[in-house]
């Protein structure tokens, strides 16, 4: 299904889920998705990773948001309204 989509929004919770395979030429990709993953290599002990594989998948797009400095909690609460009033058919009657 994604390799039809122009448009992915990936919100899985799964860090690189969405691979480069899934993606067509020129879709826009956003990440939604970030997760804590251990890296003994930072000094935190973790990274923060999305559901994109973003090496992969960015060569692939026209253009698409990194993890972390991307998606912030602004979009995250249009999103969340957006779909709110969706379902409460306020939007389209």
């Amino acid at each position: 299904m994604t390799l039809q989509a122009d448009i992915i929004i990936a919100a899985l919770g799964i860090p690189g889920f969405l691979t480069g395979d899934m993606v067509k030429e020129g879709a826009v990709v956003i990440d939604v998705g970030i997760t804590r993953v251990a890296d003994p290599s930072k000094k935190s002990g973790f990274a923060l990773k999305g559901d994109v594989k973003f090496d992969e998948v960015e060569p692939k797009c026209s253009y698409i948001t990194p993890v972390p400095g991307g998606v912030g909690p602004m979009t995250r609460a249009s999103l969340l309204m957006n779909t709110l009033l969706a379902a409460e058919k306020s939007i389209y009657k």
